[in-house]
């Protein structure tokens, strides 16, 4: 984000009133993307949610793929933020893992639909080239971090030498967001609470004695 001073210059806490626009309209859009998915959104929509005639939204936006991408990231970085808070990073590495699944499980997305990746990645599996390397990328960063979190662990003498960072990595992933699709076609959280019961087994076998 940018910012500008009083005096023109830039600054901090002053963006343009173009940037606050095109901000408010990536909030509002980002509930009808998460929810209706790529196709089922159409500019209209976009136009009814933030009170903007075409002209307007075509002055901040190419497109409505251009519009997408940047709902996705808006999205993700609120889920991200969401549910990174306030996890337990002063008792060392497996109550760290654990308190990121406790999260995940216990936090439900704050954007309307649910997990923007997991809506993004199905929704763009038939054909949308930028939104399905948006949603690649963001598992990509994800699985990064925790691969980084188990190998700074197997360092420390935490976490036993032999795991292998990579697999533990996807297992927490895909154990998680399988959980998460399991709970939505349910309607309950069960199958997230046996995701984090079973995930939390693992990790404590990976614990060093």
């Amino acid at each position: 984000m940018r910012f500008f001073a009083l005096d023109g210059s830039r600054g901090i806490g002053m963006a343009t009133k173009g940037e606050t626009t095109r901000q408010m309209i990536v909030a509002a859009a980002a509930p009808i993307f998460n929810q209706r998915g790529f196709e089922g959104t159409s500019m209209q929509d976009v136009m009814e949610a933030t009170g903007l005639e075409k002209g307007g939204l075509y002055r901040h936006f190419s497109g409505k793929e251009e519009l997408a991408a940047e709902v996705f990231r808006y999205s993700l970085e609120q889920s991200v933020k969401l549910r990174t808070e306030h996890v337990d990073r002063a008792h060392g590495t497996i109550p760290l893992l654990k308190s990121l699944v406790k999260r995940f499980v216990e936090v439900p997305s704050s954007m309307p639909g649910g997990c923007p990746l997991m809506n993004t990645a199905i929704d763009s599996d038939d054909g949308n080239p930028t939104l399905r390397g948006l949603a690649h990328e963001a598992l990509s960063d994800w699985r990064t971090r925790l691969i980084k979190i188990i190998r700074d662990g197997i360092r420390d003498g935490e976490i036993k030498t032999g795991t292998v960072p990579r697999q533990i990595a996807n297992t927490i992933i895909a154990s998680l967001e399988g959980a998460l699709m399991i709970s939505r076609l349910d309607g309950n959280r069960i199958a997230l609470a046996d995701a984090r019961k079973c995930l939390e087994v693992l990790l404590d076998q990976m614990a060093a004695e």
